[in-house]
C-alpha cells in the first residue's frame, strides 16, 4: 500500500491587526493549491497585559487576557473557516516575542512561514521591525510575504511573476501545483549585465512573457513598475545564492525586493 504523502505545514505569524484577513486569505489560497495545513501563532508581551505590580492582580489580568485573546482569534478565523472550508489551527503565547517564535518554529518545523507586509514598508510584526529579518534568518524554508495591496484570493487564479528565474527551474517541491493554478502567461523578469532597454519577449509556446533589464542602480525599481503594470499577484524570488557565473546578477538583495515591490512575494528556501 502506497504511503500517504504528508501535508505541507504553513505557519502564519501575525499580530492580529486589520491586515490579518488579507494574510489569512492569501494563506488559504496557497494551502488549497498545495494541499497544506494552516497554523496561526500570535505572541503578546506580558508588559502589554500587566499594569499593576501586585502578583495576584497580574495573574488575574493574564487569565482575563487569555480568555479575551482566544475569543479574538476565534472571531477572526471562524468566518474564514466557514467560508472557505479549511481548518486553521490557532495558538498564542505571552512572553518574549522572538523567543516564543523561535521555540514555536523549532517545535512545529513548518515548511512555509507567512508574514504580512504593509504597503512599501516592512510589516511591523508584533510591533517590532526586526521580527521580519529575524524570521528570514531563522527559517531556511519557503516564506510568503503577503502584500496588503495585492493579496491572493482563494479559489481564484492568480498572475505569477518570477524574478531572475526560468519557469522550468522553479525549486520548490510544490512548483507543479503552483504553475497549474497560475494564469498564463507567466511573467519572467530578468536582470542581465549587458542589455538594451527592456523588451517583452514572448516564448514560442505562449506560456511565458520575458522582460529583460540591464544591470543598474534602479533596475529593481524599474522591474517593480513592470510588475505592477502586469498586475502580478505573486512574485517568485529565489533566495538561494547562484554559484555559477552567468548573464544574471547574483545575489539579489532580498531587502531591496521586500522594500520596493508592492506585491505578495514567495521567497524560496536557502
Amino acid at each position: 500500500m502506497e504511503e500517504k504523502k504528508q501535508k505541507h505545514k504553513i505557519l502564519v505569524l501575525s499580530n492580529l491587526n486589520k491586515s490579518i484577513t488579507d494574510v489569512l486569505k492569501s494563506t488559504i489560497s496557497l494551502a488549497k493549491i498545495i494541499d497544506a495545513e494552516i497554523h496561526l501563532f500570535y505572541v503578546k508581551k506580558p508588559t502589554d497585559i500587566v499594569e499593576k505590580e501586585s502578583q495576584l492582580s497580574a495573574i488575574r489580568e493574564i487569565n482575563k487576557e487569555h480568555i479575551t485573546t482566544k475569543q479574538e482569534i476565534q472571531n477572526i478565523i471562524n468566518p474564514m473557516v466557514k467560508e472557505y472550508g479549511i481548518k486553521i489551527n490557532p495558538k498564542f503565547a505571552f512572553g518574549n516575542v522572538k523567543n516564543e517564535i523561535e521555540a514555536y518554529i523549532d517545535q512545529q518545523q513548518p515548511d512555509i512561514i507567512v508574514l504580512g507586509k504593509k504597503k512599501s514598508k516592512l510589516f511591523k510584526l508584533f510591533g517590532d521591525d526586526n521580527i521580519t529579518q529575524f524570521v528570514l534568518k531563522k527559517h531556511k524554508g519557503v516564506i510568503l510575504i503577503v502584500s496588503e495591496k495585492n493579496s491572493l484570493d482563494p479559489n481564484t487564479v492568480f498572475t505569477l511573476g518570477m524574478l531572475n528565474q526560468a519557469q522550468d527551474t522553479v525549486n520548490v517541491d510544490f512548483a507543479e501545483q503552483l504553475l497549474k493554478h497560475a494564469e498564463e502567461p507567466v511573467r519572467l523578469f530578468k536582470i542581465v549585465k549587458k542589455q538594451n532597454n527592456p523588451q517583452p519577449k514572448e516564448t514560442l509556446n505562449n506560456k511565458t512573457i520575458e522582460y529583460v533589464f540591464e544591470e543598474s542602480d534602479n533596475a529593481i525599481s524599474s522591474i517593480s513598475k513592470y510588475v505592477a503594470k502586469n498586475k502580478v499577484d505573486l512574485l517568485y524570488v529565489n533566495r538561494k545564492q547562484n554559484q555559477k557565473k552567468s548573464e544574471f546578477i547574483s545575489p539579489i538583495q532580498i531587502d531591496d525586493i521586500i522594500t520596493n515591490f508592492n506585491v505578495s512575494l514567495l521567497l524560496t528556501g536557502v
